[in-house]
């Protein structure tokens, strides 16, 4: 049985991965990390990588630097999840563009349309599909937005 573990660590970037930009070779899920998006609260990562796929975690509009929201509006939230789920996708060698789904939780769905126009400045067109779900709250208080996303690497060869 063939096992390998490598974790690799750049200051500079601020990324801690195992072998992220490149799909682990026995097909496995690989964990992604990144200091340049809030650490994950609980016991899950902030993303998975299994071959050429990338599962982001959900993120909230929480600027990683300071550890608070980054504003109270939506637009706001939205425009720092967005740069949170950016900022992972980053640390596994991809960007928004590689993005083909994400899913939206929103406290209010009356707060769809700013939050539809910030985060339609994230991504070009085809914008990836989308699911937009009211909730009744999210695990963090004064959370107003959380997204997750999907990712494909379109970049790797076989």
């Amino acid at each position: 049985m063939k096992t390998h573990v490598a974790v690799l660590m750049s200051v500079m970037v601020g990324v801690i991965t195992s072998p992220a930009c490149r799909a682990d070779e026995s097909g496995g899920k690989v964990g992604i990390a990144t200091t340049l998006a809030p650490a994950a609260i609980g016991p899950y990562s902030q993303a998975i990588r299994v071959g050429k796929t990338v599962y982001v975690s959900g993120e909230v509009g929480i600027d990683p630097m300071t550890g608070t929201f980054s504003g109270t509006t939506i637009g706001e939230q939205t425009d720092q999840a967005l740069k949170n789920v950016a900022a992972i996708l980053a640390a596994a060698g991809l960007t928004l563009d590689d993005v083909v789904t994400t899913t939206v939780y929103l406290t209010d769905v009356h707060d769809f349309a700013g939050m539809n126009a910030a985060y339609g400045m994230h991504f070009k067109s085809p914008a990836p599909a989308r699911a937009t779900i009211q909730v009744a709250a999210l695990p963090k208080p004064d959370a107003l937005v959380e997204i997750s996303a999907i990712a494909v690497d379109t970049h790797k060869s076989d």
